[in-house]
């Protein structure tokens, strides 16, 4: 979850956020503070208390990706001045709007698994290859005796 003020935002504006969550796997609600204070009622937050987030108040929730909407709310709010991050929840703890810029930051779930999957590939592409490498040399020393014969 990623908390905005949408403060200012224009509706078509506001529709384009929408649109980009929803092609990230996400979507994107406003929230009376009054709903967010007593569903957070008896949760302790240490540093910012999400029942105290300034301004209008909007959410951001990924169901695929836990970081796209992070991702998505740092790109619109480059684009939409009038956004702004105000925080998060992940895995039941409350992010400061720092830490949800560094998520957003971070490559995609996809693009982090092809890097795990590269790294376990690589020391045996790398032995296939010495493996190759030693029967090459092998057959080009056969060739060499044969001509030698010849």
């Amino acid at each position: 979850m990623v908390f905005s003020d949408y403060t200012g935002l224009k509706v078509n504006e506001l529709e384009d956020l929408r649109r980009s969550l929803k092609e990230k796997g996400g979507e994107y609600m406003v929230v009376k503070k009054t709903i967010l204070k007593k569903l957070f009622a008896d949760e302790n937050f240490t540093g910012t208390n999400p029942r105290e987030i300034p301004g209008e108040l909007g959410v951001a929730f990924g169901y695929e990706d836990e970081i796209a909407p992070a991702k998505v709310l740092a790109e619109m709010s480059k684009k939409y001045e009038a956004l702004k991050i105000s925080g998060g929840l992940l895995e039941g703890n409350f992010i400061a709007t720092a830490k949800v810029m560094e998520l957003a930051k971070l490559p995609s779930r996809d693009v982090l698994i092809a890097k795990v999957v590269g790294s376990i590939k690589a020391p045996i592409t790398g032995f296939v290859g010495v493996m190759k490498g030693n029967l090459r040399n092998l057959v080009g020393v056969l060739n060499a005796i044969a001509q030698e014969k010849n």
